[in-house]
């Protein structure tokens, strides 16, 4: 672990000090960040939500401190998939007064290892780590330390040379967005620039990122909790999942829509809310799921996925991204019609045809760091545009 020998001063982690989650639970290693309240995890017994929406993506340590070394001490939970490559290490973004100012991966932890051929996953234990800046400006700044959106981190101790305290609300609007795994960061190259915190910080919002990954389907707990959190702005990108997993026909896709908008409009029903289909996958465009692993590409190291539908599935119902593109505009076309703040947005404005020429999708799924700056600009541009959905000034 790194040395501590200036940072004397620990300050607990309380709610005031944490933003972009939903809920903090108190666990043996720590406190560990959630971005569903407990209410709606208990009404999922799927591991992969659960391990998505305890990744902390979007969430961040805001504070105010004059302090010129900040560590914090965690206890990570990496992944590991046998016969794939390792995993990207976790990393810690730091900003100060909205700046880049470091980054930093925590050793030690949890490692959940995890056999896609027969789905077993076996958890190791290991002690905390932490991740240290120092070199700081000797001067009063807002420091804030985002998480890595890629791997579980309980929260132990945070650790100065001068005294913390909560930073002031920004005075910012607040962005509540729901997505898939694209939205939840992979593979971004950090939780800063993820394509969500990219366009945030464009946008000049605070994010609230329920992006998850494998997840963004359409759960009534979902819609409630969005219905529940405080928000100025809202985006829903639906419908990659919807393939992946085969979940629904045709027939359920358009009233499952409406009402996932019908909740969220019960508890915001003037909020602008933006509707975004899938971006381009070459794969999933007219041949429905479920995604499957490529365990050829995995016999070579690599992590890959394969569309294992028929595209004449088509008729019997199933969704492919056209299809759902498709009924996506219908139903906000017919909505937006007594919903003068209801929008859709066509994904592929954001990654098309010739973005994936340029920047394939390098496991056929998930858009690579250099595609997540594209989508997050082009989101930005769109949505925060002076005659874009989000337009506006902070409050």
């Amino acid at each position: 672990m790194p040395s501590a020998s200036h940072a004397t001063l620990t300050t607990p982690i309380t709610p005031d000090l944490v933003r972009g989650a939903l809920d903090l639970e108190e666990t043996p290693d720590g406190l560990l960040p959630h971005r569903l309240p407990a209410w709606a995890r208990a009404q999922c017994s799927d591991g992969q939500l659960a391990m998505a929406e305890s990744q902390p993506s979007g969430v961040r340590l805001v504070f105010r401190t004059r302090a010129t070394v900040v560590e914090l001490e965690t206890v990570p939970t990496k992944r590991v998939y046998t016969g794939a490559p390792p995993r990207p290490e976790g990393l810690y973004d730091l900003l100060v007064d909205g700046r880049p100012a470091g980054q930093a991966s925590a050793t030690g932890g949890n490692t959940v290892t995890i056999d896609m051929s027969t789905g077993n996953a076996e958890m190791s234990s290991g002690p905390a780590g932490a991740v240290r800046f120092d070199g700081l400006p000797d001067t009063p700044k807002t420091v804030e330390i985002w998480l890595p959106y890629n791997e579980l981190t309980a929260l132990v101790a945070l650790r100065t040379d001068a005294p913390v305290g909560p930073a002031p609300a920004s005075g910012r609007r607040t962005w509540l967005h729901h997505g898939s795994s694209i939205s939840h960061g992979s593979d971004a190259a950090s939780p800063t620039t993820t394509w969500p915190a990219l366009a945030a910080t464009t946008g000049d919002v605070e994010l609230v990122n329920l992006g998850f990954g494998g997840s963004a389907l359409l759960d009534p707990f979902v819609a409630r909790t969005m219905r529940d959190t405080p928000a100025d702005l809202i985006s829903l990108k639906i419908g990659i999942n919807l393939v992946n997993t085969d979940l629904m026909r045709l027939r359920a896709l358009g009233p499952a829509v409406h009402g996932f908008l019908d909740t969220i409009r019960d508890g915001h029903p003037d909020t602008p809310l933006l509707v975004v289909s899938p971006i381009l996958c070459p794969m999933h465009e007219d041949t429905p799921g479920p995604t499957a692993f490529d365990f050829s590409r995995l016999a070579e190291g690599k992590l890959a996925f394969t569309a294992s539908g028929n595209p004449e599935e088509r008729a019997e119902g199933k969704l492919t991204l056209n299809v759902v593109r498709e009924e996506l505009e219908r139903v906000v076309e017919a909505r937006a019609k007594e919903d003068p703040n209801l929008s859709y947005l066509d994904g592929r404005t954001l990654y098309g045809e010739q973005d994936h020429a340029a920047l394939p999708l390098p496991d056929g799924l998930h858009p690579d760091a250099a595609a997540h700056r594209l989508i997050g600009k082009r989101f930005a541009a769109h949505a925060f545009a002076d005659d874009g959905p989000f337009a506006g000034t902070a409050n």
